[in-house]
């Protein structure tokens, strides 16, 4: 029966794989992240790489964004 708890915990003790904190950063930009997402990046995940992450698909965003307006402008 100890095992059963150690196994419990054991997953959000380990830290978030890149997908999972990419997916993180877009559901919070997008206003949609939920409360359990939320507790878990907290408590788990170093803080250096969401913002790594964010500013990453910012730059992207950013790109995007200008190179429909260059293509727009032509």
């Amino acid at each position: 029966m100890h095992s059963a708890n150690t196994e419990e915990k054991q997953p959000e003790s380990q830290k978030p794989g890149l997908f999972t904190v990419v997916f993180s950063v877009l559901a919070a930009l997008f206003g949609v992240q939920t409360e359990a997402n939320r507790k878990r990046d907290f408590s788990s995940g170093n803080p250096l790489v969401y913002i790594i992450v964010f500013v990453v698909l910012l730059v992207l965003f950013v790109l995007t964004i200008a190179g429909i307006v260059g293509l727009v402008l032509r």
